[in-house]
């Protein structure tokens, strides 16, 4: 520990490395429920702002693209940045950022205000506090055990979309949405002073020796960016973080309105699919977990089966809204959203380790956000043209089978 961390502690004994680095975790999974938890609760807010104004579902779904869409872009920003500046200077822009444009949302009038505010703002602020910080610092901290740490991080989402789906609509329906955006954004903001006050130069440091521990005969290969993207496991991990995130995403941001229509009550549908932070904890850990016992490329194949089932259940629920239908697919679709995202960090950080990691991953997290983005804004557009789900869902499910493709043709991903 150096001077500087061990003086922030000057009347305790230093930390054990072990639990600093469960230290770690838990802020970064925090941070990620926040994160998540705000940008997806959209997905409630979609219908009440669509009556509230009149427009069409397109309309209201490009703010969710944009945000996804901006998040996506900024994830090279972000690496960068954590790099040169630290922890405590991109999580803090990351929750001003969001509290601001809560509090921005909750005034506004125009569709351009709530790209602003929701879709640009959110998208930044989620990108600050999400995946590509938390997955550099876990690096620092566990080492071979990424994949499970991360795994951790990414369920995240489901548990952000557990507490604050149904958080949402209960607000909604007491203050309505302006009142709860209201009060999303002083959240936030009241969020910053206990951040700043962390002890970011000990979290900062990592765990002594970690890459040697991971892997005694590890070399720096000086993989620059403009090296990376002449390699073909680049672009491969990009395509399948794009097709992946254009299907999932094209369901996950109507999900709600779906089941609305499809006969459930408000309250229910937003819990029921709120419900899916709870499985999502166990399909990334238990795929997590299923990498180290049939390897990496059967583990990812298997989730993306799962995945198709979920989609032939939403297909279903249309026709038979009952509950076991329901639960079938929260089970087996929203256990499965980012489930293969810790294998593909974890993959991806092993490949092209070294100083420009952090670059080099948050570019090929763009693919996500422009996945997101693409699907969500063409399935509202699918929506409205169609005036129905079916062509939305039968798009999400080509899309999903596009992204299992990498895996299954791919050299460096086939090993």
């Amino acid at each position: 520990m150096d001077q500087n961390a061990a003086s922030e502690f000057p009347a305790t004994k230093p930390l054990k490395p072990a639990r600093v680095a469960l230290n770690v975790l838990a802020l970064c999974f925090a941070l990620s429920v926040l994160g998540r938890g705000l940008g997806e609760s959209f997905t409630v807010f979609l219908k009440p702002i669509s009556e509230s104004f009149g427009w069409d579902r397109a309309q209201v779904v490009s703010v969710y693209s944009l945000s996804a869409l901006a998040g996506g872009l900024a994830a090279p920003l972000v690496g960068r940045l954590f790099d040169r500046s630290g922890p405590r200077t991109v999580y803090s822009l990351g929750l001003l950022l969001l509290g601001t444009a809560f509090l921005v949302a909750a005034h506004a009038q125009h569709l351009w205000q709530f790209q602003l505010s929701l879709g640009l703002c959110v998208g930044l602020g989620i990108a600050f506090i999400g995946n590509v910080p938390s997955s550099i610092l876990l690096g620092r901290w566990f080492g071979a055990r990424l994949p499970t740490a991360m795994a951790i991080v990414y369920s995240a989402t489901g548990a952000g979309v557990l507490i604050l789906l149904p958080a949402s609509q209960i607000l909604i329906n007491h203050f309505g949405w302006r009142g709860a955006y209201l009060i999303f954004g002083g959240a936030a903001l009241l969020l910053l002073l206990p951040l700043v006050v962390l002890p970011w130069r000990l979290f900062s440091i990592g765990s002594p020796n970690t890459v040697k521990k991971a892997d005694p005969h590890f070399v720096d290969e000086g993989w620059t960016l403009v090296g990376a993207m002449r390699h073909h496991a680049f672009w491969a991990l990009f395509a399948t973080f794009f097709f992946t995130a254009i299907g999932m995403y094209a369901i996950a941001a109507q999900v709600v309105a779906y089941l609305i229509d499809a006969g459930f009550p408000p309250l229910q549908a937003a819990t029921a699919w709120g419900f899916s932070g709870v499985v999502l904890l166990f399909g990334m850990l238990g795929i997590s977990s299923l990498d180290g016992i049939i390897g990496r490329r059967p583990s990812v194949l298997f989730s993306y089966a799962v995945s198709i089932a979920g989609i032939v259940m939403l297909w279903l629920l249309q026709w038979y809204p009952n509950f076991w239908l329901l639960t079938g697919f929260v089970v087996c679709f929203g256990s499965m959203i980012g489930s293969r995202g810790p294998l593909l960090t974890a993959t991806a950080m092993k490949m092209f380790r070294g100083e420009r990691v952090g670059t080099i991953y948050g570019t090929i997290s763009i693919g996500s956000g422009l996945g997101s983005a693409f699907g969500s804004w063409g399935g509202g557009l699918i929506h409205d043209w169609t005036h129905s789900y079916n062509p939305l869902i039968a798009f999400s499910l080509v899309s999903v089978l596009l992204g299992m493709i990498p895996f299954l043709v791919v050299p460096a991903l086939r090993r």
